[in-house]
């Protein structure tokens, strides 16, 4: 151990990160341009009412990128503070690392401890802020974890609150405000954008969750964090699926984080093939009960075990319980549903992950086996929080140092209420910058907060799942992707839905 860091660390941290033409050149850093489009683009009264300062000063169009400038010296000095929110996705420090990069030494970049929390505090003097240094944010170079800085889930929404982030931003002499989170961290900044336009404070949101649900069409293909993860999960699921195989006794039924989608677990489906997947957004669609999903994992067991194979993976998202609950007390009386309605955090979520889902449906399928003569033996397990803080894979790595870089970029451009973005991601990444008010839906003709966009059953991703599932249940089609590389030809991998849905020609270029 050296420096608190295993022998795996240290070579990881050495990793060099191909850099962008768009950001580096000649040996040299440049600060890209956004240009917006030339159509005016138009805004429902929703968003005028709600950020009236951003619609009227033109922050609604898609920025894409115009001339390249040199010197890093020209722009001003600006102090530029950074905060990480929400739960933590592989790939942050990278983040940083682009930030300072691009920032220092013509400027000064403050990072905000302890999430959004840290807004609420008024004195510098109380350690709610820290200035970062490239020696600092260097030794955490590709390592996973948000433990520099911490993050935090507090919703900004009240008058109050926002009075205090004011007065914070003004005590502090804050320029620029750079929030990297996911929906409901991205919705604070858009709110924020608004709140602190008068103070020529730019804010500027980074798509971080693992869960990728944050997604623009070409725009923004994926939120950072979400390969590390899902190769995290992948290599557990292919291990079991080898356990399964070697005894071929058990049942392993594998919930997986995800929240309310379940690109997760499709990512996880075509990484690994498993005997059946469960996709909440389809059984959303079709209308299915409990009594149907049950139906047929007892069809499909059923069907293995005439032909001596009473053993199978399944993987479903943690999401599902929310639209099986009422059934589920149905099957198991002593299990109480009111658990997903009386705990929700701050932002309306309920604790999906602490819910045993996967033990539950278990146990549904061994009643309705009851006076069967097939062997099943079920195990279970729940992969959530060992895929936040992994190493990231490379593809990470690089994509969150480079929304690093466009974050840096916007600011200085001064442009504010912008998500930070990159489209083309087989072919280096092209910076962009998204208007946060596009994010947003409504819910019953009032404007409600960023989405959360669900698994597509019309994306080409679901349609080669759907194409393939069938087989993968009649027959052993397990793939073991492994542990994750860092070196070597396979490591530069893209995320298998990313390269179906965008259409890219190769899975291991960017």
């Amino acid at each position: 151990m050296e420096n608190n860091q295993s022998a795996f660390e240290t070579e990881v941290n050495r990793l060099p990160i191909k850099k962008s033409s768009f950001f580096y050149n000649n040996g040299k850093y440049r600060i890209p341009k956004f240009e917006k489009g030339s159509e005016t683009k138009q805004v429902s009264d929703l968003f005028v009412t709600k950020f009236p300062k951003l619609v009227a000063n033109g922050h609604t169009e898609l920025l894409t990128l115009g001339s390249n400038s040199d010197p890093l010296k020209q722009i001003s000095s600006r102090r530029i503070a950074v905060l990480f929110s929400g739960g933590p996705a592989s790939g942050g420090n990278n983040v940083l690392a682009g930030l300072v990069q691009l920032l220092l030494p013509y400027h000064t970049v403050l990072g905000i401890l302890d999430g959004p929390g840290g807004l609420l505090k008024t004195s510098l003097l109380k350690g709610s802020l820290i200035e970062l240094t490239e020696k600092q944010i260097a030794a955490y170079l590709n390592l996973g974890g948000f433990d520099f800085l911490g993050t935090g889930r507090t919703k900004l929404k009240t008058n109050d609150q926002l009075n205090q982030v004011k007065l914070f931003v003004s005590q502090n002499k804050i320029d620029g405000l750079i929030i990297i989170g996911g929906d409901d961290s991205n919705t604070n900044a858009a709110i924020l954008a608004e709140a602190l336009f008068d103070l020529n404070c730019t804010v500027i949101g980074i798509p971080k969750t693992i869960d990728g649900d944050l997604q623009y069409g070409d725009q923004l293909p994926i939120s950072f964090g979400f390969d590390t993860a899902t190769k995290v999960y992948s290599e557990l699921v292919g291990n079991l699926m080898k356990d399964a195989k070697s005894v071929k006794k058990y049942w392993h039924f594998i919930k997986l984080m995800g929240r309310n989608t379940s690109h997760v677990t499709l990512e996880v489906a075509l990484q690994t093939q498993p005997t059946i997947t469960l996709i909440t957004e389809e059984i959303i669609k079709k209308g299915h009960s409990l009594d149907d999903i049950i139906k047929d994992i007892v069809d499909v067991i059923k069907n293995r075990a005439q032909r001596g194979l009473n053993y199978g993976v399944i993987v479903l998202a943690e999401g599902l319980i929310e639209h099986i609950s009422n059934d589920i007390k149905g099957y198991l009386s002593e299990y109480d549903s009111s658990v997903l309605l009386d705990h929700s955090d701050d932002h309306g979520h309920y604790p999906l992950s602490s819910i045993r889902t996967e033990e539950l449906l278990g146990k549904c399928i061994e009643i309705a086996l009851k006076g069967s003569d097939v062997l099943f033996t079920p195990r279970y397990h729940f992969f959530g929080y060992e895929g936040r803080c992994s190493v990231p894979t490379r593809f990470d790595a690089w994509y969150c140092y480079h929304l690093g870089l466009t974050a840096a970029a916007l600011v200085l451009g001064g442009h504010t209420g912008y998500m930070a973005s990159l489209k083309d991601l087989d072919s280096g990444g092209v910076p962009v910058g998204i208007p946060l008010m596009d994010l947003f839906q409504t819910v019953s003709g009032t404007l409600s907060v960023i989405k959360q966009v669900p698994v597509s059953l019309d994306s080409p991703a679901f349609h080669y799942f759907q194409s393939r599932r069938d087989g993968w249940a009649k027959s052993d089609c397990f793939v073991s992707p492994g542990p994750i590389q860092l070196w070597g030809p396979l490591s530069s991998q893209l995320p298998l839905i990313v390269v179906l849905n965008q259409g890219y020609s190769s899975v291991s270029e960017y």
